[in-house]
């Protein structure tokens, strides 16, 4: 059985952090790190030069911050996946990140296990937010004004066919392929490819931020059928 290797770019203003993480991540199986870097402004051609599959973006850094190299990033055609890495869970900049693209977050005190699981989690394409974290996400959005995301929201959502609106409303409940499949009686490959289509249909890059737009249109509410 063959392993994909993912290859990593660790970008965090603190050297420390930075040790850590390469000493961390660097010594488990299928990671390798392709490059460090310590601003935000260092990020884009570190990644044309070493070509990472994905970034570990801290939020908060002198120069250009996370959140701007991330949207920067996000925006090309082919990026890697970012994860964000913050010492909060849920604020308004972990939120504009994940809208511009990434595909989570982890705390800068998750165990390393966690995090090496996300990195690969991430590079086969799933998003790093747990149940728990979703709800959390979704409590910060519901505490924000946004009548004019909320009605931009919902016109983008009636793009969508009716089981295309069923798959959207699941994920963002948190909902993984599997549990989708079972309450929808679809295949997974039908969850899939129907994930798929509501992507290309909203512009968007991955389901985190269909989760995002659906708690924009005010869809689901926390504690209503959550996991």
């Amino acid at each position: 059985m063959t392993t994909t290797t993912v290859r990593l770019l660790i970008v965090d203003d603190d050297a420390l952090v930075r040790a850590g993480l390469t000493f961390m991540l660097g010594g488990a199986d299928g990671i390798e790190i392709v490059g460090e870097a310590s601003d935000g402004a260092q990020v884009e051609e570190l990644v044309r030069e070493r070509a990472p599959d994905v970034v570990l973006m801290d939020i908060r850094m002198p120069v250009m911050d996370g959140l701007t190299a991330t949207e920067r990033l996000r925006a090309r055609a082919g990026a890697p996946e970012v994860i964000v890495l913050t010492t909060f869970h849920a604020d308004e900049q972990v939120l504009r990140a994940l809208r511009a693209g990434a595909a989570g977050f982890v705390l800068k005190d998750t165990p390393p296990a966690e995090i090496v699981s996300a990195v690969r989690q991430v590079a086969a394409g799933e998003p790093v937010l747990s149940p728990a974290v979703t709800r959390q996400l979704m409590l910060h959005v519901a505490g924000t004004p946004g009548g004019a995301r909320k009605n931009t929201a919902t016109g983008r959502l009636a793009r969508l066919g009716e089981r295309e609106r069923d798959v959207a409303l699941a994920v963002g409940r948190g909902r993984s392929n599997a549990e989708i499949s079972a309450e929808l009686y679809m295949s997974v490959p039908t969850v899939k490819a129907h994930v798929s289509r509501v992507l290309a249909k909203l512009g968007l890059n991955n389901r985190v931020q269909i989760a995002l737009l659906v708690h924009d249109a005010d869809l689901v509410t926390d504690g209503r059928d959550t996991p």
